[in-house]
């Protein structure tokens, strides 16, 4: 992936966040300051009733509407025109409290003119709904200047934790994004690493094919000037040997520019010489040149053309690169006597070239990544046919770049076929 192509994925990404972020944050203060307002008027509702209640039962006139004071965001002072009694506005409280089905501890304190400071009521949890002994010396503030002679106190000591309980919904889903944002940060990393990793991988082939270049070229004029030697004609173990390196390094010089190919495609500057090519005609020279190797392993190679030549636009080089590919492996991946078939037919208005071999086949489980690059069949430590796992991918792309397509058809341990399609 390019340098650009990540920037904008990490751009598009950081803001699409910040927007999810925004929003969740906006949701989750509305909500909060929703709950906190539906808390206020329950506690406002549940004290006033309360008083009122005293009041009745005190034959007292009905409280105003401004007795209640909010001193703290959990703490609330009444006042009241009449002696309380704590029995009596702690059982009025709880009633209230169920009524407006708030489910929260709370803990009152009763102002004592005699003494001026605030009497510890009791402690009051929800569940347990117990009733403990009068206290003196609470730690409830009492009023301030020109209050009443008769208030209470009372604290919701408890008040964040219910609010939170409240807001399971929205913390559920902050968690949820936390939880993306940290698997973003995690997955961006990854790929920066992956990227530098890949482009010191394709930098350092790249230095390696240009650099065996020049050797390879040396070997080439060295390995002719050998063979052209009398002496050398005349030594039949001598001109094997020099057939040899020349082979080999032919060989090797074939997947240097098969490297250097796939360099090309990752940078896009990779370009077909198209150009009329005879397809009968390149099939009969392939033939021709494989059929020796075939030979020598004991195998027979068939070849089956139709009676008219068969004309295409294609890169005459890159064609039979692909071609000698596909069939270097039919006779390396062989256990025995290959049997090679080469087809070249009309199919539904498309022209098919169909390679096909008796070897020892590619697994139903493998066939999907056959064609991608460096993937080599697992077979333990083991590798009897050194490669690089380059070929086919190469053949892939020469296809994709002309737009043809290619299909394998395998089964284990008796057949592979390739069949390269080409339309009209």
């Amino acid at each position: 992936m390019s340098n650009r192509k990540i920037i904008l994925v990490f751009m598009l990404g950081v803001i699409a966040i910040f927007g999810i972020i925004s929003v969740q944050a906006y949701w989750v203060t509305s909500t909060w300051n929703i709950n906190d307002r539906e808390f206020d008027e329950k506690v406002n509702t549940i004290l006033y009733e309360t008083v009122k209640a005293i009041a009745e039962i005190n034959n007292a006139e009905p409280p105003k509407k401004d007795i209640i004071k909010r001193k703290t965001s959990n703490y609330y002072l009444v006042n009241v025109d009449s002696e309380i009694s704590p029995n009596m506005l702690e059982t009025t409280l709880q009633e209230q409290i169920e009524m407006q089905a708030l489910n929260i501890d709370f803990e009152y304190g009763i102002y004592d003119c005699s003494s001026n400071e605030m009497v510890y009521g009791n402690y009051c949890e929800y569940e347990l709904k117990n009733s403990e002994a009068l206290t003196e010396g609470s730690d409830l503030p009492v009023l301030v200047s020109n209050a009443s002679n008769y208030y209470f106190g009372i604290r919701f000591p408890t008040r964040p934790s219910y609010l939170f309980s409240k807001m399971q919904l929205s913390i559920f889903f902050s968690t949820i994004l936390l939880l993306t944002i940290i698997f973003f940060a995690y997955s961006m990393f990854t790929i920066l690493r992956q990227n530098r990793l890949s482009k010191m991988q394709k930098e350092f082939i790249n230095n390696m094919t240009h650099e065996f270049k020049t050797p390879l070229s040396t070997i080439k004029i060295a390995a002719d000037v050998f063979l052209k030697n009398p002496a050398v004609q005349e030594d039949k173990r001598l001109h094997t040997y020099a057939n040899i390196i020349k082979q080999q390094n032919q060989r090797l010089n074939d997947q240097v520019e098969r490297v250097l190919n796939i360099a090309k495609f990752e940078k896009n500057n990779f370009a077909l010489k198209k150009e009329p090519v005879n397809l009968n005609e390149i099939l009969e020279k392939i033939k021709e040149n494989v059929a020796v190797q075939v030979k020598e392993k004991d195998g027979q190679l068939w070849l089956n053309l139709p009676a008219t030549a068969q004309i295409i636009e294609a890169d005459r080089f890159h064609l039979s690169n692909i071609l000698y590919n596909l069939l270097d492996n039919s006779i390396k991946y062989c256990k025995k006597a290959p049997q090679i078939e080469i087809d070249l037919y009309q199919q539904n208005k498309a022209l098919c070239i169909s390679i096909r071999d008796n070897g020892i086949g590619i697994a139903k489980e493998h066939q999907p990544q056959v064609f991608e690059k460096f993937y080599r069949i697992p077979t333990g430590n083991v590798h009897d046919v050194k490669g690089f796992g380059i070929g086919l991918y190469y053949v892939k792309k020469i296809c994709e770049e002309h737009q043809w397509t290619i299909k394998l058809k395998s089964k284990l341990d008796q057949y592979t076929q390739f069949i390269i399609t080409i339309p009209n």
